[in-house]
């Protein structure tokens, strides 16, 4: 029978899990002791292993080597983007094929990613390594301000500070002392923020979908304001484009199967598309959801049929997706259960669950129709729901 071990650190995947069990997949799930008592799909799952943390890669490796005496192993899966870097560690000691050491890095570390992407011919804005400081003032030559301070190691905006001035930038050093090779500095690009999510299988986009943000990611975590966003018109030339430089990153940053969620800004100043981020995963804050309620397609049930495919040498048939256009709108809110019964239009096709928060998905015909409600929603948002808070210093602590 085949069998994967399925690692996660955060709640996430249930379809994955749910997925290859329906393909005759045995399930072994790795997870965290805090999160014993989260809803997993037991059902799907043939053994559960719960670990104190995976911060000790010698512990993880041995609990695994430990698994593997009595189980064969075909495939090693991260559900989350944190775990992805583990995983290819235990790939590597274990001999089981999938992404190693060397390829993580160009889905994990922000500094590789943009070597590797600019080496594929892909546009990223100028950026310098944070390692030498006459580098730095090279950049600072080329490049006026404002720039952008970035963890390397970090998910989405968390951690990412706006520097207005070169006095502020090394007052930013200071503070970060040993750590501040783990970041990079970037050229500021303000223009309009798009994403694709995708699956990859043998090397190849077997399903994107193009969309773009309302509000730039990054004005949503450190402004605190509303996260929106809703997918483009498949033909237009954005969503042709977005689609073929995502090809080009496929084969640049050598993914040879899986999910991947990658972010693209159009810089206002010559309206280029430049590259921001990649992760070979599903997408964060509910996006998935997104693309299943405008295409049909979930994205965590096909990359398990591309594993599943995969690990038995079988042929992954790509989905046929509908052709609706979606949106979702999310806040943090005032209220413990925010109450959303005043949102009645036909379209919205999924609701929020999650406490403190306000949320909904809209589906319709047409992209000028999802953004018709979107508009009408914000303001109604801001009023009835909307709270700020201050954004996290690391995606381990949102829960």
């Amino acid at each position: 029978m085949t069998t994967f071990l399925v690692i996660a650190s955060y709640e996430k995947g249930f379809d994955f899990i749910r997925e290859c069990h329906a393909q005759g997949v045995r399930v072994v799930f790795l997870t965290l002791e805090k999160l014993r008592d989260r809803p997993w799909p037991h059902e799907a799952i043939a053994e559960t292993i719960y670990a104190p943390d995976f911060d000790t890669e010698r512990h993880v490796i041995n609990t695994v080597a430990y698994l593997a005496r009595a189980r064969k192993f075909d495939r090693i899966i991260p559900l989350d983007e944190f775990d992805a870097e583990i995983a290819a560690t235990l790939r590597e000691h274990m001999r089981i094929p999938g992404m190693g050491e060397t390829t993580v890095r160009y889905f994990r570390d922000k500094l590789a990613m943009r070597f590797q992407a600019r080496e594929a011919g892909v546009r990223v804005p100028d950026f310098v390594p944070v390692t030498n400081y006459d580098g730095i003032r090279a950049f600072f030559e080329r490049q006026a301000p404002p720039y952008i301070l970035k963890p390397r190691g970090e998910a989405s905006a968390l951690g990412i500070r706006k520097i207005h001035d070169q006095e502020q930038l090394w007052r930013a050093l200071d503070e970060l002392g040993d750590e501040q090779s783990f970041f990079l500095l970037e050229q500021f690009v303000a223009g309009d923020v798009f994403h694709v999510d995708a699956v990859v299988a043998k090397k190849k986009l077997q399903f994107a979908e193009v969309s773009g943000y309302l509000s730039p990611p990054l004005d949503v975590m450190h402004g605190g304001g509303l996260f929106a966003s809703q997918t483009l018109d498949r033909e237009s030339a954005e969503a042709k484009t977005l689609r073929d430089l995502t090809g080009q990153l496929v084969k640049g940053l050598g993914l040879e199967r899986g999910a991947m969620h990658t972010e693209f800004i159009r810089s206002a100043a010559d309206g280029a598309f430049y590259f921001l981020e990649t992760a070979a995963r599903v997408g964060g804050a509910n996006l998935a959801d997104m693309v299943e309620a405008a295409s049909g397609v979930n994205l965590w049930r096909e990359w398990a049929k591309i594993e599943v495919a995969d690990a038995r040498g079988e042929r992954y048939r790509k989905p046929k997706p509908r052709k609706d256009h979606a949106g979702i709108l999310v806040t943090l809110a005032r209220q413990t259960h925010p109450d959303l019964s005043g949102y009645d239009d036909p379209e919205i096709v999924w609701r929020m669950p999650k406490k403190q928060h306000a949320g909904l998905i809209v589906r319709a015909g047409t992209s000028e129709r999802v953004r018709t409600l979107l508009d009408g929603y914000m303001p109604r948002f801001y009023h009835d729901f909307h709270a700020a808070a201050k954004p996290p210093d690391s995606a381990r602590d949102v829960e």
